[in-house]
């Protein structure tokens, strides 16, 4: 059985689409529409904009959702998933790979989603670190320690990986009580706040209007949700795990698990960048990974 999994944040590039651009008219046809929709050419930003222009939450979830979506339709009846996952924003794209949502409402959902995060970042300062070295429930426990700031386990990654969330002061305690009880390193994160932790909470409510409001349909494969890591494929349940998703840790180690125990026998990351290849031979020596 053939599993796609799609990239989030964190895997664009500069000139990120150019390609499937140049040479495909369907490809230049959805990123013409894109450009419609978002109300601002995207496309100049990811074909000639800088690696800090690309870094804007407003750019970045769009362009990397575009990348991933249009690749996979320009691959026409070689796109045959039997099961899908995204890590994080890559839900979206997922979510369109097995038919559960439109091209356009997905791209919708994703800019809400992006410019609702942004104003949530802009109320608190926040912000995330990468955790290298520990095993999951000791730096649950460490995180749960931490005392009159919001600091949690943001993103499962793989074994000995794991991303935490929170306030900026929050995050920097529990990264000096992670050194001290072991961890490799803990090292924070270039990034504009804190996702998928309690201070996305704004961001939530915000976004949870707009996909109740969207209409999804009965999918053609499985998704596996990044907040029960479980194959979903009822349309209510996808919307209330997707909104859930925003302020709920992203369980990729689980996730990949999960999807091999379903019967995966290769997994092909479609959109930018090879991160969750990476991912994956490191939860499973023995996962087969396809080119896209």
């Amino acid at each position: 059985m053939k599993a796609y999994i799609f990239p989030g944040q964190g895997s664009q590039f500069p000139g990120m689409g150019k390609d499937l651009y140049e040479s495909s008219p369907l490809a230049k046809d959805l990123f013409e529409k894109a450009n419609e929709l978002v109300g601002f050419r995207i496309t100049d930003v990811m074909f000639g904009g800088t690696e800090e222009d690309l870094k804007q939450t407003r750019v970045t979830q769009p362009a990397i959702f575009l990348h991933s979506v249009i690749l996979s339709l320009t691959m026409g009846d070689n796109f045959r998933p039997d099961m899908v996952a995204g890590h994080s924003l890559g839900e979206f794209s997922a979510l369109v790979a097995n038919k559960t949502l439109s091209f356009e409402d997905a791209l919708l959902l994703v800019v809400k989603r992006a410019n609702a995060m942004q104003k949530a970042c802009e109320i608190r300062p926040s912000t995330m670190a990468a955790v290298l070295g520990m095993d999951d429930k000791k730096a649950e426990e460490i995180c749960a320690s931490v005392t009159g700031e919001v600091v949690v386990p943001a993103n499962y990654n793989c074994p000995g990986q794991l991303v935490i969330s929170g306030s900026v002061d929050g995050v920097k305690i529990a990264c000096e009580k992670l050194i001290a009880a072991g961890a490799k390193r803990a090292i924070l994160l270039n990034v504009g706040g804190a996702f998928h932790s309690p201070l996305m909470e704004p961001a939530r409510v915000e976004l949870e209007a707009a996909i109740l409001a969207t209409k999804f349909i009965p999918p053609v494969c499985p998704v596996y949700q990044n907040v029960n890591a479980s194959a979903v494929t009822d349309p209510a349940s996808i919307q209330k795990n997707l909104v859930a998703q925003l302020t709920a840790p992203v369980r990729w180690t689980e996730t990949i698990l999960n999807m091999i125990a379903g019967g995966a026998s290769s997994f092909t990351e479609t959109g930018p960048g090879k991160v969750l290849q990476g991912l994956v031979k490191k939860i499973s020596k023995n996962a087969v990974i396809a080119g896209s």
